[in-house]
């Protein structure tokens, strides 16, 4: 049965995650949170002290991390591993948050990290979300999808997140997050945010998840009529 590589990129806070993984799940594939690999890097250089502005330390912090992903030991999503360690909960905080694109928009971490999105999709079965999927890691994807919602709508659904894990932040904070994460995404030399020129557009403002997994199947179904699972 056909395996594709199915790309989902988009701003912070649009759902990508929970797309991607409702995707892999109802089609039996794996899914790769590329955004977790850049957290874990981010979570390294803050536990050394190592600033992005100096990329040579950056570099040197690069040959001493090792990324994986490992199985939910309770039946759920993959958990992200740095250097063994399970760093599922510490990469979500808000100082991670805050300093992920500045880090992600670093040269040698786009490539140390794009290399191993690369090799973890050379047998296809894979949905993958980021910002650079279906642009840069896998332009040749047999599906991209593109994903944005209003401002607003994405500050609410953070902050409950957020709130729901008893972090102690506020709605204003989480609004500035986003448009920070945004400016930089969009405007970095290195794979900024782009919609790719054959990706499907799914704003999700006002799409319940159920609903936004329906449109993604319907683009499967689309677009790749050979793939199992539908």
């Amino acid at each position: 049965m056909k395996k594709i590589i199915i790309a989902i990129d988009g701003y912070s806070s649009c759902g990508k995650s929970t797309l991607a993984r409702q995707l892999a799940r109802e089609l039996h594939y794996t899914y790769l949170d590329s955004g977790a690999m850049y957290r874990a890097i981010t979570l390294y250089l803050i536990r050394e002290k190592i600033s992005p502005e100096d990329e040579k330390a950056v570099e040197q912090a690069l040959r001493q991390i090792t990324l994986s992903f490992v199985p939910d030991p309770a039946g759920g999503t993959a958990h992200m591993c740095l250097n063994g360690e399970d760093v599922e909960h510490p990469i979500r905080d808000m100082e991670v948050a805050g300093k992920v694109s500045a880090v992600a928009a670093i040269g040698a971490v786009r490539r140390f990290a794009v290399a191993q999105q690369q090799r973890m999709g050379r047998d296809k079965g894979i949905v993958m979300d980021g910002r650079d999927i279906g642009t840069v890691v896998f332009p040749d994807a047999e599906l991209k999808l593109f994903m944005t919602a209003d401002p607003e709508v994405r500050a609410l659904r953070r902050y409950k997140e957020l709130k729901a894990k008893n972090l102690s932040v506020t709605l204003e904070a989480v609004r500035e997050n986003l448009r920070q994460r945004d400016h930089l995404d969009e405007t970095r030399a290195i794979s900024p945010l782009r919609k790719a020129p054959d990706a499907v557009v799914l704003d999700n403002s006002h799409m319940t998840a159920a609903e936004q997994l329906v449109f993604a199947l319907n683009q499967v179904a689309e677009k790749c009529p050979a793939v199992g699972g539908l």
